[in-house]
């Protein structure tokens, strides 16, 4: 009988274990993880254009959460000539269009944000 017990605790904590680290982390990010430009809503395409040399494209998109929040403008810069995955660089919150030029080969101005890419981001959660 002692056995059987046994079984059914170490089943438990199996199966329990896995349920409750999902949980846990998904709380962390929810309420205590600091912003990060990975988890923004990806939105409707309303521009794009490339950098002069060609390097980048930069390609914005407008997000609605609804009847509750704003309109967001996403930046995300696309790498032309290298294997490299899109990388979010702008997020900015109270904007439906975005005002793209290209002043260097690696320096943006996005809605009067100037960032040098492909490092600089700029997210309105981290002023």
């Amino acid at each position: 009988m002692a056995k059987k017990y046994r079984y059914i605790t170490i089943g438990l904590i199996i199966i329990l274990l896995p349920v409750l680290i999902w949980i846990s982390y998904h709380i962390y990010m929810t309420f205590f993880a600091p912003p990060t430009l990975s988890y923004i809503p990806k939105g409707k395409l309303i521009e794009q254009i490339k950098s002069p040399n060609q390097d980048y494209t930069l390609k914005a998109y407008v997000s609605s959460g609804g009847a509750t929040t704003d309109y967001a403008i996403r930046g995300e810069l696309i790498f032309n000539k290298k294997d490299i995955k899109p990388k979010n660089i702008y997020w900015n919150y109270h904007e439906e269009k975005a005002n793209i030029k290209w002043i260097k080969n690696n320096t943006v101005i996005i809605n009067g944000h100037k960032l040098i890419v492909p490092n600089q981001t700029y997210d309105f959660r981290n002023e």
